[in-house]
């Protein structure tokens, strides 16, 4: 009975996978290439969707896949040993932002790759989010992008390249603007508090444990009491 029950969770387990898999190619649709490549126990996934890049952007595509393989691998033994194994990029002309991150699949628009080949972090910030894996409800948009833009600023392959840095601050700023505004503040903090401070603070949104209270927890001192510290003299 013992061995029936094994056989039977393991069914169940391994049905569960299946259908996850499943459910993110239903997201896919229709394709013009699919390229399945793994290396460092992890596999990409690459979707094209878009014929002009089909035909152009064969060395951006590349430059993904080697940021891909070069960031992901760093990110997850840094904040999440238990991040998917398996994440599919697509190369979506539909869709009109610059990327955006939903479960196992990173949508780009090709365009803005194609103009801006340089910008290639873009990379690090999603799968970044990915490995935060936080779910819903498990703290402020603002920390969540923040967080993402401190990664793309501490693992970025060629942020120089791309004329990508850390805003400065300048009166009016708010920590809750968010991304590289959020980022510099982070770097600020990590130096004049707890150097690991963004690395539980993402454990424990992971974790569902976060509240405004994990910064006195962390730091000495509220969020907003940071803050006030930081504009007095924000140099990083």
């Amino acid at each position: 009975m013992k061995i029936r029950n094994f056989l039977t969770c393991l069914f169940l387990t391994a049905s569960a996978f299946a259908a996850k898999a499943q459910d993110s190619w239903d997201k896919v649709g229709s394709y013009l290439t699919r390229d399945s490549i793994s290396k460092k126990g992890y596999t990409l996934i690459f979707v094209n969707k878009d014929s002009t890049f089909a035909q152009s952007g064969n060395a951006i595509k590349q430059r993904m896949e080697d940021t891909f393989f070069d960031v992901y691998p760093k990110l997850a033994k840094t904040y999440n040993k238990k991040t998917l194994k398996t994440v599919i990029f697509i190369i979506d002309p539909n869709y009109k932002g610059v990327a955006a991150t939903s479960g196992s699949i990173i949508r780009y628009n090709p365009g803005w790759m194609m103009r801006t080949p340089t910008d290639i972090d873009v990379v690090t910030h999603e799968v970044m989010h990915i490995v935060q894996e936080y779910g819903y409800s498990a703290g402020p948009v603002w920390l969540t992008e923040g967080i993402a833009d401190y990664v793309r600023y501490k693992f970025g392959v060629d942020n120089e390249g791309a004329k990508w840095s850390l805003t400065p601050y300048k009166d009016g700023q708010s920590y809750k603007n968010s991304y590289r505004i959020t980022a510099r503040f982070f770097v600020w903090a990590e130096k004049h508090t707890d150097k690991n401070l963004v690395k539980k603070l993402d454990s424990q949104l992971r974790a569902h444990t976060y509240t405004e209270a994990s910064w006195k927890q962390l730091t000495g001192k509220t969020i907003d009491e940071l803050w006030s510290t930081y504009i007095a003299n924000p140099v990083i």
